[in-house]
């Protein structure tokens, strides 16, 4: 599991610049009129970012009462032109740091691209431009896709996810990164990063150690995925935890990680056998050793000349093997 921890992990330096990428946009949106504060969400603020590093996400908390035309409390107004206002601002003061900075738009408010890559990675921004709500908790965001407004609360997210003593959060953490780097072997992930948050937030007891909590988490999010139950909102304020893929290609995949790491533990004293299990659920980080051994064998036959059986590995008295042409045809031609 360390072996795959080390291929995922972020690498420092992008890591650092997501932070300071971040914090230079959120200082700036500070000057919009009717900010009252900001906030940083998603897989920064929750220690769970994997490489390549893609966006570091935050938010902007506007005033209600400064904007009473805008969103489900007030007149009905759409994000759109509350977003490009606010895009026209961040634009040029991301410029006076990254002359290459732009700023478009994401689902959720601008986007700010940079231009200045560190380590091969050029990280992003998404800045969230919402507002408080009237009479219940969480905020108005927008989804510019369709110009509406969802109620959400990311900043209590981010408040659950990090709960807990440290040793707790530190095996969360590292399960939360396991899993996005195992979701994402798949052409079509399966499931968004927050789900898997929810996920480790809801099943990972105290005391776990990593490999127990992995395990934990797919068993139980199959049991769930396989009941045809929902995964809510743990703030209570958003709608149900949507899956990416149909309900049984999502249990399949599930199923087939559980099982892998069900094995894997019950053999942790046979390496071998470990790795093989975990190939089947990290197979794009760790080699099948019994397909290594059967390479090896192949490319033994494949060898020219008498080839003894004890170099494939097999028991009894050594035996002499003729040597196969490349169409197939014994050496002597019969």
């Amino acid at each position: 599991m360390d072996d795959v921890r080390s291929q995922i992990d972020a690498h420092a330096e992008p890591l650092v610049e997501a932070r300071e990428r971040l914090a230079l946009v959120r200082s700036a949106a500070m000057a919009f009129t009717g900010s009252l504060r900001t906030y940083a969400s998603g897989s920064l603020a929750q220690h769970t970012f994997i490489h390549p590093i893609g966006d570091g996400d935050g938010g902007l908390v506007l005033d209600r009462r400064v904007y009473p035309g805008l969103g489900p409390d007030g007149g009905g107004e759409t994000p759109a032109d509350i977003a490009a206002e606010l895009c026209r601002l961040l634009g040029p003061a991301a410029r006076k740091v990254y002359p290459n900075a732009r700023c478009g738009t994401s689902k959720r408010g601008p986007k700010l691209t940079f231009g200045q890559p560190v380590d091969g990675q050029d990280p992003t921004v998404d800045l969230v431009v919402a507002l408080t709500r009237k009479d219940a908790t969480g905020l108005w965001i927008p989804n510019l896709k369709n110009d509406t407004w969802e109620a959400s609360d990311p900043e209590h997210h981010v408040e659950l996810f990090t709960s807990g003593k440290l040793s707790l959060r530190r095996t969360r953490r590292r399960v939360v990164r396991l899993l996005k780097a195992w979701n994402k072997q798949y052409s079509v992930p399966g499931f968004s990063s927050h789900n898997l948050t929810v996920w480790a937030w809801e099943f990972i007891d105290p005391g776990m150690g990593m490999a127990t909590a992995l395990s934990a988490v797919l068993t139980r999010a199959a049991r769930r995925v396989d009941s045809g139950n929902a995964t809510v909102d743990p703030a209570g304020v958003s709608p149900n935890v949507r899956l990416l893929v149909p309900r049984d290609i999502a249990s399949r995949r599930l199923r087939t990680a559980a099982t892998g790491l069900e094995e894997a533990l019950a053999h942790d004293d046979d390496r071998d056998a470990v790795l093989s299990a975990l190939s089947r659920v990290f197979y794009k980080y760790i080699d099948d050793p019994s397909s290594r051994s059967l390479a090896q064998k192949i490319a033994v036959l494949r060898q020219p000349g008498p080839v003894s059986s004890a170099l494939l590995g097999l028991g009894g008295s050594p035996a002499p093997i003729p040597a196969v042409r490349s169409y197939g045809a014994p050496a002597d031609g019969r």
